[in-house]
């Protein structure tokens, strides 16, 4: 089968790498996920990722402190998932880059658009860290920004919840999983899957993001060579 997508912005959940531990980092859950990350790069499909770090800290739940602060320590969070990324990627032999939109370049490239282009046609897999450099914006609205940036086909977002609710599923067992929603859909029923900035900026830009369990993470491949898993916003 072939991949349905050339180029991809993959966004990774910083829950998703703890699994049960529901805080820090799951070496299993990591590795293979980035086993699968490989299994789509050997697909040839330039990848590019953005990864929360809600697995360390997430700026918007903090309470009684200065937003704009919160939401800095959330960027260095996601710093350090990128690295662990990094790590377990370049483990399995593949060329990974970190770019980050927070200069630390002891470990990490700043963010340059054209460069993070030429990465990915070298066949090497980025890693956009620290969201969008700036608070009040989620990790999401950063994945919408890079896609748009390096003209990514779509958004690939795995979540710990396998596709889009009209209700929590968590707490309402007669929750409904939509199959396809607009990004009209997202904005007017208020749905909190993804936040209304980054709906706005992919719908701006025509980018379908495609929300699914990452759990199995072979979800990652098949949902890139076009199994309908989860749901698709477009």
């Amino acid at each position: 089968m072939e991949p349905i997508y050339k180029r991809i912005v993959l966004k990774v959940s910083g829950e998703a790498l703890s699994g049960e531990d529901k805080f820090g980092l799951n070496n299993d859950i990591i590795h293979n996920i980035c086993k699968n990350i490989k299994k789509a790069h050997d697909l040839g499909i330039e990848i590019a990722i953005v990864v929360g770090g809600g697995n360390f800290f997430r700026g918007r739940t903090s309470k009684g402190m200065d937003r704009a602060t919160a939401d800095y320590m959330g960027m260095l969070a996601t710093v350090m998932n990128a690295l662990c990324l990094q790590d377990a990627l370049e483990e399995l032999g593949m060329q990974v880059r970190v770019q980050s939109a927070i200069e630390m370049r002891e470990i990490a490239e700043p963010y340059i658009r054209r460069k993070a282009i030429r990465h990915l046609e070298k066949g090497r897999i980025v890693i956009f860290a620290a969201g969008s450099g700036n608070p009040f914006f989620s990790t999401d609205t950063a994945a919408a920004l890079r896609a748009a940036e390096i003209e990514a086909e779509a958004i690939v977002s795995a979540k710990n919840v396998d596709g889009v609710y009209d209700k929590d599923p968590a707490k309402h067992l007669d929750a409904k999983r939509y199959d396809e929603l607009s990004y009209l859909d997202i904005l007017d029923k208020g749905l909190k899957v993804i936040d209304s900035t980054a709906a706005s900026l992919c719908m701006d830009n025509n980018i379908p993001i495609l929300i699914f369990a990452i759990d199995p993470p072979e979800n990652i491949v098949n949902v890139l060579l076009g199994e309908k898993i989860g749901t698709i916003i477009k």
